[in-house]
């Protein structure tokens, strides 16, 4: 299934300064897969060495967060709206 991916700030320099992109795959893990054969380096920065979700990374599909929808193996429907979104820390 094709999806927009809109890409934030800090990883549009794997995606040409891209802020959305189009991505294939039937559910996440092979929607990443599909955007780092497009966009090389971009699945490094989502996925951490185990290939689970970096844990300062949110993804949503519309507006579900795919930690509660099945994590990589969340289906996504063709046409899905795709976010991901760095958690961001601070305070005082």
């Amino acid at each position: 299934m094709s999806a927009s991916v809109r890409i934030p700030t800090i990883l549009r320099n794997y995606t040409g300064g891209e802020k959305e992109v189009s991505a294939d795959g039937g559910n996440l893990a092979e929607l990443i897969d599909n955007l780092e054969s497009n966009h090389p380096g971009i699945k490094a920065r989502v996925l951490d060495d185990a290939g689970a979700l970096r844990r300062f990374v949110n993804v949503y599909i519309g507006d579900d967060d795919v930690r509660f929808i099945g994590g990589l193996d969340a289906e996504i429907a063709d046409g899905a709206q795709i976010s991901i979104i760095p958690a961001v820390a601070g305070g005082c």
